[in-house]
């Protein structure tokens, strides 16, 4: 089973404990699933909290997010949910569509307040781990901030160096992204381009002024 299935099968698992209202919480999320965004629209305005979460922390709209197509998003939001709350694992709603490189959802929640910067993982380090390079630049265009390092220290551009993503990494340095900052382990984005045996990015970064 799919992270979106098991996320939906949590939320039923939760939601079920509300005498009452299972049916329509299952309505709910089954039309999520299959991207049925009018029957989530009706639902949403017969009174469905838009905010209800699965055990995971994962709201309405984080499940629109990883599951639905721009169209559903909107409908979600146009029930004024809160956009920057925050999963069990820390993870926004913009930090999902960022990972998943879903940018006409990423300008979605940009334009309903959704937080570029704030403590942790950022959306712009998650853009970094499938080289989604143009969520990134949206994202450095709205003020990502690009040496902002995650709990264990992780920069985007270590992330993009590791995962072995040339284009972004040039995308990184051109807007001025710090090469020689290091993560909890010691390590640069040069030590880590080096260890995972990314060597075009390797010698573009030693080229650039990096140290191990």
């Amino acid at each position: 089973m799919g992270s979106v299935g098991r996320c939906l099968v949590g939320a039923m698992l939760l939601l079920a404990a509300t005498p009452g209202r299972t049916g329509v919480y299952e309505d709910m999320l089954h039309a999520i699933n299959i991207d049925d965004e009018r029957t989530v629209g009706v639902l949403l305005k017969k009174g469905v909290d838009v905010n209800s979460v699965a055990p995971n922390g994962d709201t309405l709209l984080m499940l629109a997010v990883r599951h639905g197509k721009p169209e559903m998003v909107k409908t979600v939001l146009d029930a004024r949910p809160r956009v920057n709350s925050r999963n069990a694992y820390g993870e926004t709603a913009l930090m999902l569509a960022a990972f998943n490189g879903r940018i006409e959802v990423v300008r979605q929640l940009l334009d309903q307040g959704a937080e570029i910067n704030h403590p942790g993982w950022t959306p712009l380090v998650y853009a970094s781990v499938h080289n989604r390079i143009d969520v990134a630049r949206l994202l450095l265009k709205q003020g990502a901030q690009i040496n902002a390092q995650a709990t264990n220290g992780t920069t985007a551009l270590m992330m993009a160096a590791r995962e072995g993503h040339l284009q972004l990494t040039l995308l990184l340095l051109e807007h001025g992204a710090d090469l020689n900052l290091r993560n909890d382990d010691g390590h640069s984005a040069l030590a880590l381009a080096k260890a995972h045996e990314r060597d075009d990015i390797a010698q573009l970064l030693a080229r650039a002024g990096a140290v191990e």
